[in-house]
C-alpha cells in the first residue's frame, strides 16, 4: 500500500508518497499556503502537489485543528470557514482514495515518538501544535496552544510564530524554557519531543527528557494513521 501524506499548515503545505515501511518513494513537495486559507484555495493547492507526486493507494492529511471523524472543528491559523468541513469526504471526492485526517501535532507524534510511557509532543511553527501519547495510544486533540500561559497570553501567542518574531529567538528560548517546565509539571511526561519548522530556531540544551525531532516526522506518520 503506498501512502498519499499531506501536511496543511498555516505557512506552507507538503506531500510525499511512502511505501508500507514509511520509507519515501518520492520527493517532498511543497507549496505556500494561499492567503486567505480558505477550504478551496487550500484543496485547489493539494490538487496541484497531488499531481507531482506518483500513483498512491490512501491518503493521511494532517490538519492544523481539531478534527472528528474527518471533520474540521477548528483552524486558528487557517480560515474561518473551516469549521464544520468535512475534510476526509471533500478529499475522497477528489482524489478517489481513502482519506483519513487527524490534527497535525497527533499524526507528527505517530511519526515520532516510541510508545513507552507517556509521551508529549510539540510542534512549533506558524502556530504551537500539542499532542499526547500513553503507551503509543492517542489521547486527541489536546489543544494546549490556546490556554493561558504567562502575562495573560497562550502558549501559541508566544511561542508561535508572531511570538518569535515579537520576542526576539533569544527571549523566545527562554520563554520556551518556562513552558517546558509548565507542561512537565501539568503532564509528567515521560519524554517530550519538539517538532515544527521553528524547532531550528531553539538554542543551547534542552532540559532532561527532551529532544528535538525531525520535521519529516510531520509526514511520516501518515502510515502510522492507517494502523489506528
Amino acid at each position: 500500500m503506498r501512502t498519499l501524506c499531506i501536511d496543511i499548515g498555516g505557512t506552507g503545505i507538503k506531500a510525499i508518497v511512502l511505501d508500507p515501511k514509511a520509507k519515501p518513494i518520492s520527493e517532498r513537495v511543497r507549496a505556500v499556503t494561499p492567503q486567505p486559507a480558505t477550504p478551496a484555495a487550500v484543496l485547489r493547492v493539494i490538487s496541484a502537489l497531488v499531481k507531482q507526486q506518483p500513483a498512491f493507494d490512501r491518503v493521511s492529511v494532517g490538519f492544523p485543528g481539531v478534527v472528528r471523524n474527518g471533520v474540521t472543528e477548528t483552524a486558528f491559523n487557517l480560515h474561518p470557514r473551516w469549521v464544520g468541513v468535512n475534510l476526509a469526504k471533500e478529499l475522497q471526492k477528489r482524489l478517489h482514495k481513502p482519506v483519513r485526517v487527524c490534527n497535525d501535532a497527533d499524526v507528527q507524534g505517530f511519526g515520532i515518538i516510541k510508545a513507552r510511557g507517556e509521551e508529549m509532543v510539540i510542534t512549533l511553527g506558524t502556530g504551537m501544535g500539542c499532542a499526547l501519547f500513553v503507551n503509543g495510544v492517542l489521547v486527541p486533540n489536546i489543544e494546549l496552544a490556546h490556554h493561558p500561559f504567562r502575562k495573560g497570553k497562550s502558549y501559541e501567542e508566544l511561542l508561535g510564530i508572531h511570538g518569535l518574531k515579537k520576542l526576539g529567538k533569544k527571549k523566545w528560548n527562554k520563554v520556551l524554557r518556562k513552558a517546558i517546565a509548565t507542561m512537565e509539571h501539568l503532564f509528567n511526561f515521560d519524554h517530550l519531543f519538539i517538532g515544527g519548522g521553528n524547532a531550528k530556531k531553539i538554542d543551547g540544551a534542552l532540559p532532561p527528557r527532551c529532544s528535538i525531532a525531525p520535521n519529516i516526522a510531520g509526514l511520516l506518520g501518515g502510515i502510522k494513521l492507517w494502523e489506528q
